[in-house]
């Protein structure tokens, strides 16, 4: 019990707080949709080979991401602790595996929390027609400290108000989504979408026709729109049927972003076809190009909306998974204890929470001025895929290997909770290895290389790199922890699955 006669758990956190809906509410939200798609649905359509196959494109990218969410679901089931896949990789492949999995997590979402507070701040100054605002540096560093100070204080101040906050946002994201999706299709099939509008066919969907290459470099694309969903799970100490709960909600989630983000694109490819999807002036932000036309009027507003909900709804939930990440790592004796500190009355993590904070207004602040034409910026979030898929692929193969005692028991055991994840995991090693691969190229970066090296692997591949200094700091300092040996599942936990 805490100070305030509130239930905690083990590590402080308010138990029961959150059921089912919110943990897929901040799934979705943490992908922000609406943003996602209006910023890389353009570069997905002008891969040479891809066109109008976008759709499927989404799909195949969200074939790993469904494979290693059973994995967090399983996990999580054994498991369910706040700092997922660094408590699970810890106990599956050891302390330095589990290490590096938690630092993965935290520079990730640091990265990452620059575009999304950046693209807050612009969207704001669209709503309200300030194009000095949206086009200043200064004035941009401004919007996105405001907008990263105003969601670090709504995670501290609890995690009711956080999840409320998201149900709000994301409500009308989607409702704006929807309306839009609606709208495009009947104009582009009543005759009053733009000169390039195209009826939907079934060879959209279908990847085989497409070629292999056009295939995998749309799915590089398509796998950051997808990234976020895990953040459901990192609540799950404060959620109600914490074994199963998050981890079911993440699951359905990425079902749901693919309905999403599959029925937003096609019906703004069948209104406005590629050539306009891609073109120069409307790639970095198609559903901004697309509003006016669209919805007519003023009531292109709504998309800026959408897009702005989308944005600073991300950049509350992505301080949410980051706060409890490192606030488990401190609590496994990993990293100092001051990460673990809990607020008596909020009951959320305080250091960790308002370190993620500032530590995000500074990386900001610095991207911005280093890079005026925020050219730095845009391959900052190519360069999250090493993350991405870093994280993402020891949690799968985590899955597998940790329950192996089990998998045998029956035909459901060893897909769900062994094949199926193991499979998403090498599939995510295959995208890194073919991220690195197509990011060495200049064609694919926005800014001149350092010292030779692009700047997506300087910062993806340079932030994983930078753990290692600070890992082995904390392994002199923190001897228990990097001492443990590995683990295996608990037994009976499969015994239910068909």
């Amino acid at each position: 019990m805490s100070a305030t006669g509130v239930a905690t758990g083990d590590k402080g956190l308010k138990a029961d707080a959150l059921g089912f809906t919110s943990n897929l509410v901040i799934g979705v939200a943490s992908t922000a949709p609406a943003y996602s798609l209006a910023a890389t649905l353009g570069f997905i359509v002008i891969v040479s080979g891809v066109g109008v196959h976008a759709p499927a494109v989404l799909i195949v990218s969200f074939v790993p991401i469904l494979l290693v969410s059973l994995g967090y679901r399983y996990l999580n089931k054994a498991d369910p602790d706040a700092g997922t896949s660094f408590a699970w990789t810890t106990r599956a492949f050891g302390p330095w595996v589990g290490w590096i999995n938690g630092w993965t997590i935290f520079v990730a979402d640091v990265i990452v929390m620059a575009s999304l507070s950046v693209v807050a701040a612009t969207y704001t100054y669209d709503l309200f027609n300030w194009d000095h605002g949206a086009s200043s540096t200064g004035w941009l560093i401004v919007g996105a400290v405001v907008w990263i100070a105003v969601m670090t204080w709504i995670c501290y101040r609890g995690i009711e108000l956080s999840a409320g906050t998201q149900v709000v946002l994301l409500g009308a994201e989607i409702v704006i989504l929807a309306v839009f999706a609606v709208v495009a299709l009947v104009k582009a099939y009543d005759g009053n979408a733009l000169a390039g509008a195209v009826h939907i066919s079934g060879s959209w969907f279908n990847p085989l026709d497409m070629g292999f290459t056009p295939l995998v470099l749309g799915v590089l694309l398509g796998m950051f729109i997808y990234w976020g969903w895990d953040s459901g799970v990192a609540v799950n100490e404060e959620s109600r049927d914490s074994a199963e709960g998050p981890g079911k909600a993440a699951v359905l989630s990425t079902i749901l972003l693919l309905l999403i983000y599959v029925v937003v694109t096609t019906a703004a490819q069948a209104f406005a076809g590629t050539k306009f999807l891609g073109a120069p002036a409307n790639q970095t932000d198609v559903l901004n190009a697309l509003g006016g036309k669209v919805f007519g009027g003023g009531w292109d507003k709504f998309l800026i909306i959408a897009v702005l909900t989308s944005a600073s709804a991300s950049t509350q939930t992505t301080i949410l998974p980051t706060a409890r990440t490192t606030l488990s790592m401190a609590k496994w004796g990993a990293i100092p204890e001051v990460f673990g500190k809990i607020h008596p009355r909020y009951l959320t993590p305080t250091v960790s929470t308002i370190g993620m904070g500032v530590l995000s207004a500074i990386w900001t602040t610095l991207l911005l001025l280093f890079s005026p034409s925020q050219n730095v910026l845009n391959d900052s979030v190519t360069a999250l895929g090493f993350s991405i898929c870093f994280y993402y692929g020891f949690t799968g193969l985590a899955c597998a290997w940790y329950f192996r005692r089990q998998l045998f028991k029956s035909v459901g055991a060893f897909l769900l909770a062994g094949l199926l994840p193991l499979v998403g995991g090498g599939l995510m090693a295959f995208i890194f290895i073919k991220s690195f691969i197509e990011d060495s190229k200049q064609v694919n970066a926005y800014s001149h290389p350092l010292l030779g090296i692009q700047v997506p692997i300087v910062i993806g591949i340079g932030s994983l790199l930078l753990g290692i200094p600070f890992m082995v700091l904390c392994a002199v300092k923190f001897r228990e922890f990097f001492s443990r040996r590995t683990e295996v599942a608990p037994e009976g936990l499969l015994d239910k699955l068909p």
